[in-house]
């Protein structure tokens, strides 16, 4: 069973709750009625929000220094209400963006829900669906236009996270257009500066790696990557990178391509793209609940 099967399938054994804060628009209106009817999730709307005293200790909590009298005005804001109530419980997920841009439903999100432990920033990653059964987790493919050291590693800390619940196993490649030691930069002393600092945690990770000995067991033993070729995380670079190889995926190699999936919050929160369809916000949606605790 692939993952998005698995995550259908675990989403309907819990019924979750996942507020929706656009459910005027008649995509979001669609999904939640999908959902409801597949028994997929719990929809929830604005109305079902408490007043907005309830929540302001999540966001004076998230954010120190911030005044009371600010923080009841923020809550008036759709997007910081719904992210309010995943932070008090409310609810176990928010997927939001079908309206709203990406920043603001990143804004809501830290304001509130806040940081998984180990990660500073959040950062986001593809579901690859690949037509002969694999699948991979692509980050960042979305966000972080060119992450540093300490961004990078934060950003391969989240994915493996979210694979281990999506996939069951974490196998992370930080890529480089350089092996090992055989190749020097700005770009691949950045990915060894976050490797290094991985593996200084306990994480078993490759990097600096070449994309052919992240997948390709023998091309790794023959580059001196014991181990490697299993990966079924790749980190990019820089955005650059993880953009133009989940787009070459899809048009050359007929992947599938789910999100760009927000990760690192403390809570599951999605961003979903402008242009999403209504089968988009289900999947999406579903691979969203499957990320929740418990």
């Amino acid at each position: 069973m692939g993952l998005l099967e698995q995550a259908f399938e675990r989403a309907r054994q819990r019924k979750a709750r996942v507020i929706l804060p656009e459910i005027e628009d008649p995509r979001v209106a669609e999904a939640a009625e999908q959902l409801r009817t597949d028994a997929l999730a719990e929809p929830l709307t604005l109305d079902a929000a408490g007043p907005a005293e309830g929540y302001i200790e999540y966001l004076l909590r998230a954010r120190p220094g911030l005044k009371p009298a600010l923080a009841r005005r923020l809550l008036d804001k759709p997007l910081i209400r719904a992210a309010a109530m995943v932070a008090a419980g409310e609810a176990e997920a928010m997927v939001a963006g079908a309206v709203a841009p990406s920043r603001r439903v990143i804004e809501a999100a830290q304001l509130t829900v806040g940081m998984a432990e180990g990660v500073s920033a959040p950062s986001s990653f593809f579901a690859m669906l690949l037509p002969d059964g694999r699948e991979f987790i692509f980050a960042d493919c979305g966000m972080i236009v060119a992450p540093d050291a300490a961004q990078l590693a934060d950003i391969a800390r989240a994915s493996a996270r979210t694979a281990e619940r999506l996939m069951g196993r974490a196998d992370v490649a930080l890529l480089s257009f350089s092996t090992g030691s055989s190749g020097s930069g700005p770009s691949v002393d950045r990915v060894r500066e976050a490797t290094e600092a991985l593996r200084a945690e306990g994480l078993a990770v490759q990097g600096p790696v070449q994309g052919d000995a992240a997948l390709n067991s023998s091309i790794a033993l023959r580059k001196g990557c014991e181990g490697g070729g299993r990966a079924n995380v790749l980190i990019f670079p820089s955005l650059d990178a993880g953009n133009i190889a989940y787009k070459l995926m899809q048009e050359l190699a007929g992947a599938q391509a789910l999100g760009p999936i927000l990760q690192g919050f403390a809570r599951p929160v999605s961003d979903l793209s402008r242009g999403a369809s209504v089968a988009d916000i289900v999947a999406v949606t579903a691979l969203t609940l499957a990320l929740a605790e418990g």
